[in-house]
């Protein structure tokens, strides 16, 4: 709203259009009193510009008229307009992008976008981009895709300025939230008997029940939704203005459950989301107490009271768990925790089943791990000794030349770490990933499954050097091919620090809150890095030889009993392989490293399990180059 309002009153731009997935995203954009932020205009939207409240579904065979909506807008005056994606899309088709020019277009939701040609919106976009007369600006929570398709090619990526807003500067930023809470809980049987244990009825609740089509599904959706119901209370009648249910608990109390799983009545489905959606009620604790969904509530649903997103089942998008996880971390009035918790099967002896649970597994811990990155705050890294930045407290003693310094900016909430043979970036661009970007590289670290599967259950048989050597430089080349050998190792190496100081400080600080030597709130980390961590251990040599997964498995392993856990890890040790040949070059290329610094080639026998990795990387090398030449010398005498 602040952006598009500058837009529109001082760069010059007719209208701004803001785009949102599915309608009832659309309420997010009502109109809002922002001059008494002290702000010089207030975000007003004429009723009849906002798209979303409008009737009809958007479905080709009905959008004509909202397609004829959004041409009359650009032929007035007025100035803002909000419509979902699909009207969007069939105004460009049938419009044209010229008939956008000179206007803001805001698409909320972004990760719908794909760079893949099939995706319309994003060969759209792709289309205002080349045409260069439309200013754009992409909104999401969560910056990748479950299929794993690029959301925008690299040149016009190039061309957005990147600003990243991450939890934990929003969770710093909060009046009254100051605490996420990420839980994974096992359940054997049916989901409906588990739901009891972990669906706490004194807390506003959002449970998103399986896909029919999951395997944890029950069949039968309203049967479910009936079953959580009852486990909460005795059933007492709907309310006629708003359609949600009335649950008269144990203790006495009545609360209030919106349905979103049942179709089969569609007035009263409308009277429900209506009621969710009513902007006399977004300040109302007490309106609803319990939504139950299925496809819906997801992604830019806002619901600000809301305490707990409890979802059943594995999902395999980590942008789906993203988007749930963002229901619950709404500031709100006396708010000051919120809870993510994921309820999924337990796996079980069969072999097949257990393959199927560590594949699903792997997803929901990969989220897991990806939510502890992003609550951590943005680090800054030097070399040692490369002086004090402006605006950080480095502690009782200040700034020491020579010393080992960590300094935070609480205002920010940077953190300042100077690390022992650091390699700097170069280039403008790789100081720029250095500082910004390390959130999404590590993202795509975490989504891998070679990583997650070696990291997580295969610890004993895996070095520490494998995964933040090897796999780290393996993604970074592929996300920065165009930077040089320097700055693509200057990214990892900042990557890997990221991650392993977050891992250090909660875990310190865990201890400590354990130990009552810790107040909860929003700079309890920010304190902790600089209070717990021994900056004098912070070393490049010592930063890859920690596994990034320690903390995870421990996590894992409090959550699963030691029978499931052999399970899993036999599981995952039967589909060990052997050396790949672009690991056996990489490792190669660390032994010539290797062989640089200490005058000798990694010993296939060394006591050191990183040395020794090295060595068979080379021995490794030597059998794919020696088979390739036989297949060539096969080929030539063939030819001859």
């Amino acid at each position: 709203m602040f952006i598009a309002l500058d837009k529109l009153n001082n760069q010059g731009l007719q209208q701004a259009i803001v785009v949102v997935p599915e309608r009832s995203i659309g309420s997010s954009f009502a109109d809002e009193p922002l001059s008494q932020l002290g702000f010089d205009w207030d975000w007003q939207v004429a009723p009849q510009w906002n798209l979303c409240n409008a009737p009809g579904v958007d479905e080709p065979r009905v959008a004509k008229s909202k397609v004829d909506a959004v041409r009359k807008f650009l032929a007035s005056t007025d100035k803002i307009l909000v419509c979902t994606h699909a009207t969007f899309r069939f105004a460009v088709e049938e419009l044209g992008i010229e008939a956008f020019d000179n206007r803001l277009i805001a698409i909320d939701e972004f990760h719908h976008v794909s760079s893949n040609p099939g995706n319309v919106l994003g060969s759209q976009l792709g289309a205002f981009i080349a045409r260069d007369k439309v200013h754009m600006v992409a909104m999401t929570g969560s910056y990748f895709r479950g299929d794993s398709e690029a959301v925008l090619g690299p040149a016009d990526e190039a061309r957005f300025e990147t600003i990243t807003y991450t939890y934990y500067e929003q969770l710093n930023g909060y009046q009254w939230l100051k605490s996420l809470d990420i839980g994974y809980f096992f359940y054997t049987g049916r989901y409906v008997e588990a739901v009891e244990k972990v669906l706490d009825p004194a807390l506003k609740t959002i449970v998103h029940i399986p896909n029919v089509n999951a395997r944890e599904s029950l069949k039968d959706k309203e049967r479910e939704v009936n079953e959580i119901m009852h486990s909460l209370g005795e059933w007492k009648g709907l309310d006629p203005v708003t359609g949600f249910h009335q649950i008269q608990t144990r203790d006495g109390r009545t609360l209030k459950v919106a349905d979103l799983v049942d179709d089969s009545d569609l007035a009263q489905r409308s009277r429900v989301l209506a009621a969710l959606k009513d902007p006399a009620q977004k300040n109302n604790r007490d309106h609803v107490d319990i939504i139950i969904a299925l496809g819906m509530a997801k992604e830019g649903f806002d619901w600000i009271w809301c305490e707990h997103a409890l979802t059943i089942g594995y999902r395999s998008s980590l942008t789906e768990i993203v988007q749930i996880i963002g229901r619950a971390t709404r500031d709100a009035e006396g708010k000051e925790r919120s809870r993510f918790t994921n309820l999924i099967a337990e796996p079980t002896a069969d072999q097949a089943a257990v393959a199927e649970a560590v594949n699903d597994m792997l997803k929901a811990i990969s989220a897991s791990l990806l939510m502890e990155q992003v609550l951590a705050p943005r680090y800054e890294f030097t070399p040692r000794n490369t002086g004090p930045k402006e605006g950080f407290d480095y502690g009782e003693n200040g700034y020491k030349d020579g010393g080992h310094n960590i300094g935070v900016n609480t205002d920010t909430g940077q953190i300042h770490v100077e690390i022992n043979g650091l390699t700097t970036p170069q280039s403008p661009e790789a100081t720029r990933i250095c500082k910004e970007d390390l959130n999404e590289v590590v993202t795509s670290f975490l989504q891998n499954k070679t990583v997650l599967e070696r990291g997580l259950f295969d610890k004993e048989n895996t070095l520490p050097e494998e995964l933040t050597q090897l796999h780290m430089g393996k993604i970074v080349r592929e996300r920065y091919p165009e930077l040089s050998d320097t700055d693509q190792e200057a990214i990892r190496q900042h990557a890997i620090a990221a991650m392993n100081i977050t891992q250090q400080a909660k875990l310190a600080l865990a201890q400590a809150d354990a130990n009552g030597g810790m107040a909860q709130g929003s700079t309890a980390l920010l304190d902790g890095v600089r209070k717990f961590i021994n900056v004098r251990d912070l070393d490049i040599d010592l930063i890859d030889r920690i596994n990034p997964f320690d903390a995870a498995y421990a996590v894992l392993a409090k959550a699963m009993d030691e029978k499931s856990l052999r399970q899993v890890q036999a599981s995952i040790a039967a589909k060990k392989v052997s050396i790949p040949e672009d690991e056996a070059r990489e490792l190669a290329k660390r032994a010539l490293q290797f062989k640089n610094e200490r005058g000798r080639l990694p010993d296939i026998n060394s006591a050191d399990a990183w040395e020794k990795r090295m060595a068979e990387g080379v021995a490794a090398l030597a059998r794919y180059r020696a088979q390739a030449k036989a297949t060539q010398a096969q080929g030539e005498s063939s030819n001859g």
